[in-house]
């Protein structure tokens, strides 16, 4: 078995962590329990361009319980936990990912595992998609899944080319992704890597969160949640308005800038905070980016207006100003709450990664029938995904009498 990782001595601290995860996971152990039984994914070559987290090795343990042979590289240079790494290579999974790694190897790592010629790819970004769209069209799989948002767009923008040639599940837009994972996940960890990396008091500062989607709000709701005056940038008309019925101040960027004392970029989009915007800041501003890729600070700009940064903390770079300002960057801009914090909890990666599961069974059993274009899990999975974890959290859900059903379905009732 072909692998690149950092330190296979580490497997055993890696395997305790999987371990614990895995209790977290009810919905993903369920479903390990019939993949055992029913093996979908018999004699299928899985790869997989995700966080090498210790919900993602669940998954894998998952896909090789339904029958697949599954291989992972990281989706992002500084998401890779080496334990967890070195904790799937002992199960026998090829993993080539290492924290830290130059592009170079980063990609190279997407080439390796795309050089087992799966027969499904699952995706946190469209990095992988992209190269199998580019350098590696030789290559048919069945189809692929995208975990995120930002890949989600662009896989959309590839459709709307006519350049998407498989059929892809946007598993980020099933309801118990998206409201769950990007909201209640991305809100924990973001402010949880921030506190790592800096430890500031949250309660008190000017929080500036850029962006109010799903993630956004998230992440303005825990650090309101803190103690935090949260400010609010957004170009969407009705999702600023919803942060202003939500309680939070909503200002430009340049009005923010000049009052902000963290800034956390949620936005998927490229330099939302950028020049002019640094210029404004005040001293010891921090910055963070808890969108997927590290273009939502121009930080080319700053290191030309700064100089070259050093390390204050562990995952916290210095720029100092020609005013002597200090501008603080997060875990290099890159994701804060996988490069500063172990990411999203399992509780919710739960969630996410049983639709992961299921979106791969979803593809095999409709090879053949589906057109390379950009899917939703069926309704009916998205609910099972609900009720089982609904059951784990020990809550019971209400039935409709019959009677109420006949009252939905028609229209002769009305007022009486």
């Amino acid at each position: 078995m072909q692998f690149d990782i950092a330190t296979p001595t580490l497997s055993e601290e890696g395997a305790r962590r999987l371990e614990w995860a895995g209790r977290r996971m009810p919905v993903l152990a369920s479903l390990r329990e019939r993949f055992r039984q029913e093996k979908p994914l018999e004699g299928r070559t899985v790869a997989a361009c995700l966080h090498v987290t210790a919900e993602t090795a669940n998954l894998m343990l998952a896909l090789r319980d339904a029958g697949a042979r599954p291989a992972l590289c990281a989706s992002n240079p500084l998401s890779t936990q080496d334990d967890i790494a070195a904790a799937l290579v002992a199960e026998g999974i090829p993993v080539f990912a290492v924290r830290g790694e130059d592009s170079d190897t980063y990609y190279g790592h997407i080439h390796s595992v795309l050089d087992l010629e799966p027969d499904i790819t699952m995706d946190d970004g469209a990095d992988l998609a992209t190269i199998l769209h580019t350098t590696r069209t030789e290559l048919n799989p069945v189809g692929s899944t995208e975990e995120t948002t930002t890949g989600v767009i662009r896989l959309r923008a590839m459709a709307e080319d006519g350049t998407l040639r498989v059929p892809v599940v946007a598993v980020n837009d099933s309801q118990t992704k998206h409201l769950f994972d990007n909201r209640y996940g991305t809100g924990q960890s973001a402010m949880d890597g921030i506190i790592r990396a800096s430890n500031v008091l949250i309660a008190g500062s000017n929080v500036v969160v850029v962006g109010y989607g799903d993630c956004g709000r998230g992440v303005a709701d825990r650090a309101r949640g803190l103690g935090a005056h949260v400010i609010v940038v957004e170009v969407d008309a009705v999702r600023a308005i919803s942060a202003v019925m939500d309680g939070h101040r909503v200002l430009t960027a340049d009005d923010a800038a000049e009052i902000g004392h963290i800034f956390i970029t949620v936005t998927g989009n490229k330099h939302v905070l950028r020049r002019r915007h640094f210029e404004r800041m005040r001293n010891g501003a921090i910055l963070a980016n808890a969108g997927h890729f590290d273009i939502e600070l121009e930080l080319t700009a700053l290191e030309e207006m700064a100089g070259p940064s050093r390390p204050i903390r562990a995952n916290l770079d210095e720029y100092v100003m020609p005013d002597g300002r200090r501008i603080l960057i997060a875990a290099e801009g890159r994701l804060v709450n996988l490069g500063a914090a172990e990411g999203h909890p399992a509780d919710v990666m739960d969630l996410s990664f049983s639709n992961q599961a299921l979106a791969a069974e979803w593809l095999v059993q409709n090879e053949g029938a589906l057109e390379p274009q950009i899917y939703t899990l069926p309704a009916e999975l998205d609910a099972e995904v609900a009720r089982i974890k609904l059951e784990a959290l020990g809550f019971g859900l209400e039935k409709l009498t019959d009677d109420q059903v006949s009252y939905l379905s028609g229209w002769q009732e009305g007022t009486a």
